[in-house]
This record gives structure tokens, sequence and C-alpha cells, in this order.
């Protein structure tokens, strides 16, 4: 049973999402604060968690830091503002999903499937596959049945989402991905997500990237059309 850990300050919301998880046949743990998630998330790690921006004690942007540091946990945030959307995608540590309030029960358990979905088969070990193994493309190296990648040697930590992007990039340099064909690598297909979804999970990537290399330029833009991996 998929444990999903549930963090909102709104007792409304972790009522009725937690019955609603739990029908659909997930465990779940609930917090009501940032602080006391982090350590609840430490001693039961669960298969993927709900934050809520906005929270006493620490927020959700600093709650996903932390975590980020020692782990890759899938993680959806629940925002009730438009504008921190772009910071939450942009600018911060990079989460899989985002919901805006107030939202239905109903698309939130679809998002929090496809999500899951996106997990299982990462973690599923199955016989090797031309799109399974080990990809190499000048400095890039991603394994997709580890769910590791490393830029010259050095690691990168992704995403679930992050990883499904770039792996769909990288699996043919020079050959233009428009927004919607990695819209239908990363996200399920009853799933929707904007344009500009896709831009910050790219903007994220090469944050990530420049991280380990300050010239890294591999991720190519072609405006009006969409993203390719350059080349080497």
């Amino acid at each position: 049973m998929p444990t999903i850990a549930l963090v909102d300050d709104d007792r409304n919301i972790l009522t009725s999402v937690g019955m609603a998880l739990e029908n659909e046949g997930y465990a779940v743990q609930k917090y009501n604060d940032g602080a006391a998630a982090l350590q609840g998330l430490q001693d039961n790690p669960p298969d993927m968690a709900i934050f809520d921006i906005k929270m006493p004690r620490m927020d959700g942007m600093e709650l996903l830091r932390r975590i980020r540091q020692k782990s890759d946990l899938p993680v959806i945030f629940l925002t009730s503002k438009d504008d921190e959307i772009d910071e939450l995608f942009g600018l911060k540590m990079g989460a899989d999903d985002f919901i805006k309030k107030p939202f239905s029960q109903r698309l939130l358990v679809e998002r929090v499937k496809a999500v899951m979905r996106r997990v299982v088969n990462r973690d599923v070990t199955a016989a090797p596959t031309e799109a399974a193994k080990v990809i190499e493309r000048g400095k890039l190296a991603m394994d997709p049945d580890r769910h590791s990648c490393t830029w010259d040697g050095k690691p990168v930590t992704l995403t679930v989402t992050e990883f499904l992007i770039l792996q769909s990039l990288a699996q043919r340099p020079g050959i233009v991905k428009s927004r919607d064909a990695l819209m239908d690598a990363a996200y399920d297909d009853q799933v929707y997500v904007d344009d500009r979804t896709i831009d910050s999970h790219i903007k994220r990537l090469r944050k990530k990237f420049n991280a380990v290399d300050a010239e890294f330029d591999a991720i190519e833009t072609l405006y009006g059309v969409g993203y390719r991996f350059k080349e080497q």
C-alpha cells in the first residue's frame, strides 16, 4: 500500500483529502505544519508527499528545500496564489506538480495517481530495453533503472518529472521536442499541464546542471518551437 504524506495547516483539508486518498487505497500520514512533517518524513519516509505552501513554523518551500538535501521524494504542492507558481518551479527546489486552491478532490487524486505511476515505472526492474539502457551523451550519463544522473562524473539529483523530461531530450540529440511532446513524456495523458509548467521544469534543470558546471548549455531553446539536447 503506497504511503502519502499530507502536510497542511487546514484541518478540513487534512480530513477531506486524507479520506479521499484513503478511499483510493493509499495510507496517509498527516501533519499540520512543516516542522512536524520534517521529522515525521525522516522517521517514516513515505512514497510521495503533498505540501501546502503557506504554513506556520516552516512553510512548504522550506520543507521541500530540506527534504531535497537528502531525498528525491515526489512532491505535489498546494498553492493559493498564481505568483507562487513561478517561484515554485523556477527558483526553489523543484516539485513534481502543483495544484491551485480551491481544487476538486478528484483532480488531486488523479494528479497523485499520475505521479505515483511515474515513480512505479521508474522503480520497476524490467528486462533491459533500448529505452532502459544507460544514456550517455557527452558529459551526460543517465541510468533510468537506477534513476541516477551525472554530468562529467558529478551527480545531479533530479525529480521524477525532471528526469523524464531530460531523458526524452537526451534520447535523440539534435531533435527538437515540442512542449506537448515533453508533456507526453513526463505526464500522464489524463493530467493537464500548461506550457509554463514545462518551461519552469527546463529552467530548473538548467539551474541544477549549472550548479555543477557553470558552462552547461546542452539544453537549447528554439523559441516558438520547443527544446532540444545539443548534439555532441
